[in-house]
């Protein structure tokens, strides 16, 4: 394990390295005036969202000197102070009032009463109540909204969370302090999570996600579920076999078949932005009923997008395909508390560990199950979180006060937060929504997604939609694009790029006229035919040139399982990001010629069928069968006998075994 420990440090500084050789656009058009000035709707001004760069000169502003300021009475200090707060979290930030027990302690489950290591002022719960309304006051004046995490009135020895969340201007309606804007300005500007949900099968993943996105509790029976699926099939058998996304520019009269929203909405105050129906109505109805996605955004000041993978082993192509392409910011992994953790659940554990994405725990039908399953259940759950394998320590949620402290800190200190979920009882439902709501955008992910650098967008689906032409959808990676640009998409099968231009752009259905960096986005392409279009090709900007396509790449490879050997001229899938395509190996460096479980060696890979875009720091999955490796390209290799620029290298390295 020390092995593979050091082999992951290598991999994170790889990373880290081609990150900061990565060059940074310079000219004036893609300046941050220019930038606000292009999208009008994005544009800042009076109540608009804060930059997120802040004066380095400023004085670094802690929770305790805004509470210090508001006890005083120095109302214009903390206004600026919260401001500063807000301006540092680009527009989110949990604010706590009163004294704050040890995190350990808090997580470990134990009693906080009598432990040592308390922080924060000690209020009274009159006192706290007061701070809450003059927070209101406060932040009222700087266009944000508060909400505590829970009741300040329950008698409770731990401090009171506020939610503090910036408002812009535009999303107030004539109810609210400032005019209402046009309904065509309301709804554009929003943070997104991703979240990617995986399980083995009859783990209740789509349950949960109907449970949570419609707000209405399961019978039991499936019913939740019903309004997720896809096909035909999935409703006759009940089991997914898609990646469940809905896109946009899809009309639905054309399309009947594409899947309800799986987004959940919240709202600046934090409240889930769900369909108002009435419990009792047949599935027919329940499918029927629900929010449009341009209604969810309209309505809401965050937005969480769920991508609910299948969990049937047939299927694992498919699921490989949604971690890799959709960037997910967190996996949540559905565990059957009547099943425990079985199957597919361990596989795709251990793909998650190797893209290295944070993990979030949930255990289901815990109202079915009986009490000691249910103990057998987490007990095994526990084991396989803090093996040498995944090195995680798991947290059990018990309360709002452990999701408060919890979700900021959970992906750097590997904390697993564990949710024990009834989607019949509604059991624990509340604090994952808390949870979720909580969490960082995706596109805030500066070291993943540079808005400075040239513009890189990767191709997840393709459609051809009537009366609009070839729609493509996708993440960008990097930089800005915005309708009306001029750019080039590839590479094709001889590693060449076409030109062409946006002609219009659209998330979550609501038209936008610019998109940046850690955004998903569908582009309408102008004059473009579908079959010129594939999952797995880019888009860049054409002043800045077509980039190069690989058809060989070399790396430093670690096999972290394979029953037999691997040896020159084997061939396996690849996933990275976006592009999944058989390779094989061309030459390895190691004493024995060959390749098993545990050996690490300088290999050479080769695309099967075309040359694919891989840039250095990008992740990978390399598998056939349950040989498993993961890794990120470090390096350029360059082969006299392909017509492309061919650059590119793979390092492969820690999965679960």
């Amino acid at each position: 394990m020390t092995a593979l420990r050091d082999f992951q440090a290598e991999i994170e500084q790889a990373q880290s390295r081609a990150l900061a050789k990565q060059p940074v656009r310079g000219s004036s058009k893609d300046t941050n005036a220019d930038r606000l000035s292009a999208d009008p709707v994005t544009a800042p001004a009076d109540g608009s969202l804060p930059s997120q760069a802040t004066d380095p000169a400023a004085p670094f502003i802690e929770e305790d000197d805004v509470l210090n300021f508001l006890l005083n009475g120095d109302y214009e200090s903390a206004r600026n102070s919260l401001a500063s707060l807000l301006t540092r979290w680009r527009g989110e930030c949990i604010f706590r009032i009163g004294a704050r027990p040890p995190a350990s302690t808090l997580f470990s489950g134990e009693p906080v009463d009598n432990a040592s290591g308390w922080t924060g002022t000690s209020l009274g719960e009159d006192h706290i109540g007061k701070a809450i309304l003059v927070v209101e006051k406060v932040v009222a004046d700087i266009g944000a909204m508060v909400r505590a995490a829970f009741d300040p009135n329950k008698a409770h020895i731990l401090p009171i969370s506020v939610g503090v969340r910036f408002v812009p201007c535009r999303w107030l309606t004539s109810s609210s302090r400032s005019p209402a804007s046009p309904p065509s300005c309301r709804r554009r500007f929003y943070p997104e999570v991703r979240c990617a949900v995986v399980g083995n099968v009859d783990s209740g993943k789509s349950t949960t996600l109907g449970v949570l996105t419609r707000g209405t509790l399961d019978d039991g029976r499936g019913r939740a579920r019903i309004a997720l699926f896809r096909h035909k099939h999935e409703l006759e058998t009940g089991r997914t076999s898609s990646v469940g996304m809905e896109v946009s520019f899809f009309p639905v009269i054309y399309y009947p078949s594409l899947p309800f929203p799986q987004i959940l909405g919240f709202t600046a105050s934090g409240v889930p932005v769900l369909p108002g129906r009435a419990d009792g109505q047949d599935p027919d109805t329940a499918r029927l009923d629900k929010l449009g996605w341009q209604e969810i955004a309209a309505r809401s000041a965050k937005i969480i997008s769920f991508s609910d993978l299948a969990g049937h082993e047939r299927y694992l192509k498919t699921t490989l395909y949604g971690l890799t392409s959709g960037a997910p910011s967190c996996v949540i992994l559905m565990v059957g508390g009547n099943a425990g953790l079985i199957g597919m659940s361990k596989e795709h554990l251990a793909i998650t560990l190797a893209l290295n994405v944070p993990v979030i725990v949930c255990i289901t039908k815990i109202d079915m199950t009986p009490p000691n399953v249910l103990s057998e259940t987490l007990k095994q759950v526990t084991k396989i979180l803090k093996s040498p394998g995944c090195r995680k320590m798991p947290v059990f949620v018990k309360s709002t006060e452990i999701v408060t402290e919890l979700v900021g800190v959970f992906a750097q200190n590997k904390l697993c937060p564990i949710f024990r979920l009834s989607n019949v009882t509604g059991e624990g439902l509340d604090y994952l929504r808390t949870f979720l709501n909580l969490l960082q955008p995706s596109e805030y992910d500066c070291q993943t997604f540079a808005v400075d650098h040239p513009l890189e967008y990767s191709i997840t689906e393709v459609w051809s939609v009537p009366y609009v032409g070839t729609v493509v959808n996708g993440i960008l990676n990097s930089g800005r694009v915005k309708t009306g640009d001029a750019i080039l998409f590839g590479p094709d099968a001889n590693g060449h790029f076409q030109s062409t231009v946006i002609r219009s752009m659209q998330r979550k259905r609501a038209d936008v006229f610019s998109a940046e960096a850690g955004q998903c986005v569908s582009l309408a392409l102008k004059r473009v035919k579908r079959v010129s279009v594939r999952k797995g090709m880019v888009i860049v900007h054409k002043s800045d040139g077509p980039p190069g396509a690989t058809r060989r790449f070399e790396g430093q490879v670690l096999i972290l399982y394979h029953n037999t050997t691997m040896q020159p001229n084997y061939q396996a899938m690849l996933h990275c990001g976006a592009v999944r395509q058989t390779v094989r190996i061309v030459s390895l460096d190691h004493p024995q010629g060959v390749l098993r479980t545990g050996d690490r060696a300088t290999v050479v890979f080769e695309f099967i069928s075309r040359p694919e875009y891989i840039k250095v720091g990008m992740k990978l999955l390399f598998r056939e069968g349950k040989t498993k490796a993961s890794g990120i390209y470090t390096s350029y290799h360059r082969s006299a006998d392909t017509n492309s620029n061919c650059q590119g290298l793979g390092v492969i390295t820690q999965l679960l075994g």
